[in-house]
């Protein structure tokens, strides 16, 4: 019996330990994220650009904790459901809306936080870092394939590139983070589509124009 306890009280301080350098190794990476993205704002004060780095962790860490809790709920309840699967699939639709209210109530608290120590297009600057710049490079896509864009439009795109990296910021997880441009990106596209431009041909033309400048200069 002794020896038994024994096994399992070293099979418990194991996972612990494990558990432990895992947190140890996520916080080391979620540093080192926020510090790649400080890097990018110029804040002369290294006072203030410490803590803008820990606003940004604490963010990264927010959604992970919230990602993490929503999947520990969801293997729980995939495990203990395995017949009803309308019942399954709306009880996952219920912790991804809890998880959702989790991260959108605290929302604006981070981006108050961030609007306390920086202007708005150092703000602006935390976005693209936190969602791998996906608006400017893909706004940019859009005015090279689409040279004639008129201002309306691109001010249309630029709303909609927008409110994607708002909603991805708060993603946790890269490919949430894409999905919701991917989304945004669709609806952009069907927009452009109404506009009367062949998305198609426009996409063709580019590749040519981009193909003949790489012949010409070798890059």
């Amino acid at each position: 019996m002794l020896a038994l306890i024994a096994f399992s009280y070293s099979c418990v301080a194991q996972s612990n330990t494990q558990q432990t350098e895992q947190q140890q190794a996520y916080i080391k990476v979620i540093n080192q994220r926020a510090e790649k993205i400080v890097a990018t704002l110029d804040i002369k004060n290294s006072s203030k650009a410490e803590r803008v780095k820990d606003i940004i962790a604490a963010r990264y860490y927010q959604l992970n904790d919230a990602q993490t809790a929503e999947e520990a709920k969801a293997k729980a309840a995939k495990a203990e459901n395995t017949t009803d699967k309308a019942a399954l699939k709306a009880q996952l639709a219920s912790y991804q809306k809890e998880e959702d209210a989790e991260i959108d109530s605290s929302h604006s608290k981070y981006i108050a936080a961030l609007s306390k120590e920086l202007t708005t297009q150092q703000v602006d600057k935390v976005k693209d870092g936190m969602t791998y710049s996906v608006l400017p490079i893909t706004y940019k896509g859009y005015e090279d394939m689409i040279p004639n864009l008129t201002n309306e439009q691109k001010t249309q795109i630029l709303a909609w590139l927008t409110e994607a990296r708002e909603h991805a910021i708060d993603a946790g997880t890269s490919e949430k983070k894409h999905w919701w441009f991917g989304k945004y990106k669709g609806r952009i596209n069907n927009y452009l589509s109404a506009q009367g431009y062949d998305l198609k041909k426009e996409g063709e033309d580019w590749q040519k124009r981009k193909d003949a400048q790489k012949a010409a200069t070798g890059k």
